[in-house]
């Protein structure tokens, strides 16, 4: 990590380490220039712009960036990557706290619960990706 003075808890870290991973982007290139906020077409609609969130993550709040919803507006346009003037793929960090997201939810359905007659009426694309998510 780059800001090795900063002290993180163990939670901290391993959030920022997951979100790095998941993306494979350093958020700590990020100096906050702001251009992936301003040529972003849906900042309106987002509760905090996508640089503030890039700075949440690089403090380790993980609680705050969950609670936002500028990753599930973002449309993955690549217009922020693209002005990235340190060629950080914005997008893919937005789409890294999205999965992250995903995986921190509880499990909505328990496979071993379905009853075998239930299989053949649910669709299969239910099924497919619940799988995918216990094995992913």
């Amino acid at each position: 990590m780059s800001f090795e003075y900063l002290e993180f808890g163990k939670e901290e870290k391993d959030f920022i380490e997951k979100i790095e991973e998941i993306s494979g982007q350093n958020v700590y290139s990020c100096y906050q220039c702001g251009k992936c906020s301003a040529g972003c077409a849906f900042s309106s609609s987002m509760d905090m712009t996508v640089n503030q969130l890039i700075h949440l993550i690089q403090l380790g709040q993980k609680r705050r960036v969950l609670e936002a919803n500028t990753h599930w507006v973002c449309a993955s346009c690549l217009t922020c990557t693209v002005r990235c003037p340190r060629e950080i793929d914005v997008a893919a960090l937005m789409e890294a706290v999205r999965e992250y997201h995903l995986r921190e939810e509880p499990e909505k359905i328990i496979i071993s619960e379905i009853p075998k007659k239930a299989y053949d009426k649910l669709p299969n694309i239910a099924l497919v990706s619940n799988f995918r998510k216990k094995t992913g």
